[in-house]
């Protein structure tokens, strides 16, 4: 099985919540862990990286908290998963085919690669703006 890791779900999720939020609203790492259910200290780990990755801007004080650092339609699904998970390959060789004798003659190399390229194309199209969008409608 191909999976994601946990804090990759729970950064989809402080971004969802963060997009569900009015676009100067603020909000706390305690809020999004209750309504979110994620444990705090990990809210606070996965919104360090989103920070860091550019995603969500900080602040403290009574002023502070957490607000997204771009529109909901800049924020992809793909930027989040990559910014956990590094490039997102179904297999080494699909980014890194250098190490692999095999790579110029192998068709499940070229399988791979082509695999992983509409993979990127569909999340590269999931906006966290279009997210919101279905969960208003009642898509979940």
């Amino acid at each position: 099985m191909i999976t994601i890791s946990r804090e990759t779900d729970y950064a989809c999720r402080v971004i969802l919540h963060l997009a569900l939020l009015e676009p100067s609203c603020r909000t706390t790492a305690q809020q999004i862990a209750e309504e979110r259910l994620i444990p705090r200290a990990l809210v606070r780990r996965v919104v360090t990286r989103l920070s860091a990755a550019g995603l969500v801007i900080t602040a403290r004080g009574s002023e502070g908290g957490i607000t997204l650092a771009r529109p909901t339609c800049e924020i992809s699904l793909l930027e989040v998963v990559e910014t956990f998970e590094g490039p997102l390959a179904l297999n080494r060789c699909a980014v890194e085919p250098a190490p692999c004798q095999l790579a110029s003659v192998c068709t499940v190399h070229d399988a791979w690669v082509d695999a992983r390229q509409v993979l990127r194309d569909h999340l590269q199209q999931i906006t966290f703006e279009k997210l919101v969008a279905r969960r208003e409608v009642g898509i979940e």
